[in-house]
């Protein structure tokens, strides 16, 4: 091969090697191309399917929604297992802001909403490594994850694109002062005593018992770097975990030039600072931040409810409140009391402002108020004297022979007996007025059978008892299957105090929802007229006389007042139900676990008069004062009665026979009830009628035109009408043993 030979076939080698190199370079240049139009692709198909902003469910799950008494003061919280106070950057330290910005994201002031070194390092990772994604995410990014889990919580690079596409829309719309202080507002910090801590405030409150605008440069670098790893760093659980952790946010502060390097180096000295507290476990009056967190469920349902950030205003009143807890600590002030509870409304809107009862909410969460249905006994007879007024009854001139009622005096009812107070057989007409004044059961026995186990109940209804009512014949008497709360008995007598009218209990005003809509709903009034004015007057009068010479003489106060007592066979409960013009108050003693009988509290047997009427006479004389508002005077508002003849009430007087005269001071033998319940009256008593016959204070002779009663005259008693327990029997059906 000559030279020219082999010079020019080492030309064509370098020509092959040439095309060989542009073709490699080519075909890896067209892969690279390849791949990153693939990855376009790959991202703008990813893109594509994040939907607009505000088409994202913006998620606040767990944040606590706060209660506002009536004057609009918060009166608590009700939390979820996730809680959040979100708070203004104003009430955020300035070194709370910093730290995050230090061991979170550090060029958050500096790049847009992407880091995309980041994000492309943890691409990288992604795809060699076959490992969840770790980190890439900016401030904006982890906020936009918190706020819109919707985008996806599993950690793909998939995830960090939609992160990253509703960041950009973040950025676009928000200022970065905003985004750091909404993320600040919602980010978790850790989980003690299963409730986890989502935002800055509430995370300050669980570990440092403080708002976050008193955190030291310390305790925030502390809540600074909890995001990463809650579990981890709690400084409850793990103390040096969390000390390692908070000094290295503290030489993160200080290499970026927040702080300088003597100021971490003094605060990487300072103790945790962490102060293990019930802040939020007891809070306030959490009997009645119970009963509205159950009012919200029932209304909204569970998923709102556990959403929370609502804003709930309520007519409670603490300072009533503090003094119904006073007046019930004042009274049951030894060891093994029975317990009591107490609500007051206000009868012409139905605001409930106050509840209280005894003990503490650490101790029991049962809400006595509202919770526990128990016997009513004669408290019911309120209900069955307004059932007579509506049916025309004149309390003042109908009279029923007041006797025992052996077995077999009601139909239906074979093994039903029913006794006055203490048992004995006072065989004498009463007045229906007198006998509830002496609380006579066996007068309003058959009272209530003429009128008739249905309509009773109706009224029960129509005056407030929401309990499931039988229409048994004890029921009348206070003898229920299920019982009944001092809520549901605050109701009825409220009706009573605003001349008729049931007003619906308004426990809740209003509630403001997180996006501003406001559900006024629960404040508006809603009243029905169940009893005339008239009738509710006349029967405020009749209670007025229980007051004043009757079984309720223990609750009076200075100002007028109506009351009704009642005590279940067993003194196993006791009540006193009462009212001013302005104020429906109810009080219930027992003990709440058991059916334990209070036949020695004190040092006596209780009944409705005693100790619950000194409850009720506590807790008035501290709420009404002078001036004081009056009653409905009957006369201004005349009743109109018919004539009446009830099958029970000739049935009683068919074998009566008066007791010989023994002179001017009446029939002999009249006033010898057990335990002086002879129903004493006030001397010169009008009736507060004006289209019925008059009756003067003694029990006249019965003025219906169908009844066969004999003119008697009840001779004047002076021993105070009794406040023992009827004996009256259940009967068949499962009502309970009522009671006077």
């Amino acid at each position: 091969m000559t030279a020219r030979e082999r010079q020019r076939r080492r030309k064509l080698r370098r020509r092959d090697s040439a095309r060989v190199v542009l073709l490699l370079g080519g075909a890896v240049i067209g892969a690279i191309a390849v791949i990153l139009i693939a990855g376009v692709a790959y991202v703008a198909a990813i893109a594509d399917t994040v939907p607009p902003l505000k088409q994202l469910d913006v998620t606040t799950y767990g944040q606590a929604s706060t209660v506002y008494d009536a004057r609009g003061h918060q009166l608590g919280l009700i939390k979820a297992t996730i809680l959040r106070q979100p708070v203004a950057s104003t009430q955020m330290p300035d070194a709370l802001r910093e730290a995050t910005i230090a061991i979170e994201d550090h060029g958050f002031y500096q790049h847009g909403a992407i880091d995309y070194l980041s994000l492309i390092r943890a691409a990288l990772t992604d795809v060699t490594s076959g490992k969840r994604l770790q980190g890439g995410s900016t401030i904006t990014m982890q906020l936009v994850r918190n706020l819109y889990p919707a985008v996806g919580d599993s950690k793909t690079f998939a995830r960090k694109i939609k992160e990253a596409v509703v960041a950009q829309r973040f950025e676009q719309r928000h200022t970065k002062l905003w985004i750091l202080t909404d993320y600040l507002n919602t980010v978790p910090y850790g989980t003690v005593g299963g409730q986890t801590a989502e935002g800055v405030e509430a995370a300050s409150r669980m570990f440092f018992d403080q708002p976050a605008s008193h955190d030291t440069l310390a305790q925030s670098a502390l809540l600074a770097g909890l995001p990463q790893a809650p579990s981890e760093y709690n400084p409850f659980r793990s103390p040096a975990a969390a000390r390692v952790r908070r000094n290295e946010v503290l030489d993160a502060m200080a290499q970026l030039g927040y702080v300088t390097t003597a100021a971490a180096e003094r605060a990487k000295r300072a103790p945790l600072g962490v102060v293990p507290n019930s802040y939020y476990k007891d809070f306030h009056d959490n009997y009645f931040l119970e009963f509205i967190r159950q009012e919200l469920q029932s209304r909204y349902g569970e998923r709102v409810l556990a959403a929370g950030d609502l804003k709930v205003y309520t007519t409670i009143n603490p300072q009533l409140g503090a003094l119904a807890k006073g007046a019930i600590q004042g009274v049951l002030d030894l060891p093994g009391d029975p317990s009591a509870a107490l609500v007051s409304e206000n009868p012409a809107n139905g605001y409930v402002d106050t509840m209280a009862q005894s003990g503490s909410y650490a101790d029991s969460q049962y809400n006595l108020a509202t919770q526990a249905q128990r016997q009513p006994g004669s408290t019911m007879k309120a209900i069955v004297l307004a059932d007579a007024l509506a049916h025309g009854i004149d309390p003042f001139t109908t009279s029923y022979l007041s006797h025992t009622l052996p077995a077999g005096w009601l139909v239906g009812y074979p093994t039903y007996t029913v006794s006055i107070d203490g048992g004995g057989n006072l065989n004498t007409p009463r007045t229906l007025d007198a006998a509830l004044v002496a609380s006579d059961n066996t007068v309003f026995a058959q009272l209530a059978a003429d009128l008739g186990e249905d309509s009773v109940t109706q009224m029960a209804y129509a005056m407030g008892v929401t309990t499931h009512l039988n229409s048994f014949a004890a029921e009348a008497l206070g003898g229920l299957e299920h019982g009944v709360t001092p809520l549901e008995m605050a109701n009825v007598y409220a009706t009573i105090a605003d001349g008729g009218w049931r007003n619906k209990q308004i426990t809740i005003t209003k509630v403001v929802f997180p996006d501003g809509h406001t559900d006024a709903s629960w404040g508006v009034p809603h009243r029905v007229k169940v009893l005339s004015t008239a009738a509710a007057a006349v029967e405020a009068e009749i209670l007025q006389h229980n007051v004043q010479y009757g079984t309720a003489t223990g609750s009076a106060i200075s100002c007028p007042t109506a009351a009704k007592t009642g005590t279940t066979s067993g003194l196993v409960d006791a009540w006193l139900d009462g009212f001013t013009p302005t104020r429906a108050t109810v009080v219930w003693m027992g003990y709440p676990k058991a059916n334990i009988s209070m036949n020695d509290v004190h040092g006596q047997a209780q009944f409705g008069g005693l100790l619950p009427a000194d409850i009720w006479h506590a807790f008035m004389t501290a709420v009404a004062t002078p001036p004081c508002a009056q009653f409905i005077s009957p006369d201004s508002v005349p009743m109109t009665y018919v004539p009446f003849s009830g099958t029970y009430q000739k049935q009683g007087f068919a074998s009566y026979v008066p007791p010989a005269s023994t002179g001017p001071s009446g029939a002999s033998g009249a006033s010898g009830a057990t335990n002086g319940d002879g129903g004493a009256r006030a001397p010169g008593k009008k009736t507060g009628t004006t289209t019925a016959t008059s009756t003067s204070t003694s029990t006249p002779a019965s003025t219906t035109p169908a009844t066969t009663t004999p003119a008697v005259t009840t001779p004047a008693v002076t021993t105070p009408a009794s406040t023992d327990p009827g004996g009256a029997a259940a009967p068949p059906g499962g009502a309970t043993t009522p009671a006077a």
